[in-house]
């Protein structure tokens, strides 16, 4: 008769060897429990993992990190990864006014950049909120504090495209050991200064607590590649195209499973064998905090694209504006694109001083199973409008394409919400 234990007490590299344990005896946990307790899984891990490159030892040990005090690039760059699990705080629904801003010149130029966005946002809060108050008043019934939160919340929405990149976030990553060191040997030949020594720092951490697990020996050609990596990989130089998709499918094959396509029930996924018949390829254009919203979904690809002021200021944040806030936005605009041209700094030190706002060459690339989660889920009306309105263009694209595919978008016009007020963490 079977039998299920569920051990959770044990730190994470007992936990690993643990279960490596189970490839070479046959014996019950309970014995290899005891072995654990008393050997203790240091020499085991330096061993077995690190000594033998037995990889798979070290997906069975898993810790978190959280990290503060970082911009949102650096963010974006540590989130980069297919197995990435962790939060973030949400400029949707968090007021960034009191953030530290990373300011990699510290320049008396790039001081006030980044002063006059901050400026911007704090300075057009109330103004905005009186706004939108007017434009969607309470409602008989509507909760005060509930109402609130959502006019808070579409404050957010429409005022964090003035914030610079360099506005500091924290977030967690919840890794196992293998993940962590695969991850960071790469990322600390990032071409962002800032993830190179985020990386640094991590790694410090890991090999500080778990010495036996991060004592790996640098080779100098593993090392090269590495950099080589790093530096094709990122702030890829993607000509604006509008939007673009791209269905390679072997159709012929996806007929088969045509019953599975047309018959799949609201808020189920696909089989992932559907994966196998090739994938979906979206080119867009897309201000840089939708991005960050879309780059969440890590079952694909999502390239980080290189943030600046070429393809100009994505004009829907403006359109929320009242005139008179919409004018003085459009003059910050005007001069602070000016004011980051004329720093003298590298395109990828720029993107601190560049706002949230501003669009960016995008492309992603997602087999069948994820394209559709990731339009359905981000057709949703909680969803940010801008990502929004780029998950129906995917539906209609791929609806065209494929057009037995069964979609559960939601499709219906939404400009206010009140539930966005209940989207909330707290004690009661």
């Amino acid at each position: 008769m079977a039998k299920v234990f569920l051990i959770d007490e044990l730190k994470p590299e007992d936990t690993a060897m643990l279960q490596a344990l189970y490839s070479r005896s046959a014996d019950s946990v309970a014995a290899h429990l005891e072995k654990v307790k008393t050997s203790g899984s240091g020499k085991f891990m330096e061993r077995y993992y690190v000594g033998y490159g037995h990889d798979s030892i070290a997906d069975c040990g898993s810790t978190t990190l959280f990290i503060e005090g970082v911009s949102v690039l650096a963010d974006k760059v540590i989130q980069d990864w297919p197995l990435y699990s962790g939060q973030e705080t949400s400029t949707r629904y968090v007021d960034m006014a009191k953030q530290p801003i990373i300011d990699p010149l510290a320049s008396d130029e790039s001081k006030k950049i980044m002063a006059d966005w901050m400026d911007f946002y704090v300075s057009a809060s109330e103004p905005l909120k009186e706004y939108l108050r007017s434009l969607y008043p309470q409602q008989e019934g509507d909760k005060e504090e509930v109402y609130e939160r959502a006019v808070n919340a579409r404050s957010f929405d429409i005022l964090r495209a003035w914030l610079p990149a360099g506005i500091t976030t924290q977030l967690s990553w919840h890794t196992n050991l293998r993940q962590a060191k695969d991850k960071l040997f790469l990322m600390r030949h990032h071409p962002l200064p800032e993830a190179r020594q985020l990386a640094e720092e991590m790694l410090y951490k890991l090999k500080e607590t778990y010495p036996s697990s991060f004592s790996h020996r640098l080779v100098d050609q593993q090392e090269n590649y590495r950099r080589d990596i790093m530096r094709l990989a990122y702030y890829e130089a993607t000509e604006p195209v509008g939007f673009d998709c791209r269905v390679n499918l072997d159709k012929t094959e996806l007929a088969a499973y045509r019953d599975l396509l047309q018959n799949r029930p609201p808020k189920t996924c696909l089989p992932v064998i559907l994966n196998e018949l090739g994938n979906i390829r979206f080119d867009f254009m897309l201000d840089y905090g939708s991005f960050r919203d879309l780059q969440r979904h890590r079952n694909g690809v999502c390239r980080i694209p290189l943030l600046s002021t070429k393809f100009g200021f994505n004009k829907w944040y403006l359109e929320e504006l009242p005139n008179d806030l919409r004018r003085r936005g459009e003059e910050l605009l005007v001069k602070q694109i000016a004011a980051i041209a004329a720093l003298n700094a590298s395109d990828i030190d720029k993107q601190y001083y560049t706002a949230l706002g501003f669009n960016a060459a995008c492309r992603t690339s997602y087999g069948l199973m994820a394209a559709i989660y990731v339009i359905e889920l981000r057709s949703g009306k909680a969803v940010h409008p801008t990502m929004r309105r780029l998950a129906h263009k995917m539906h209609a694209a791929l609806a065209r394409e494929l057009p037995f595919l069964r979609l559960h978008s939601d499709l219906e016009d939404s400009n206010w919400d009140i539930k966005r007020g209940t989207h909330t963490i707290s004690e009661k």
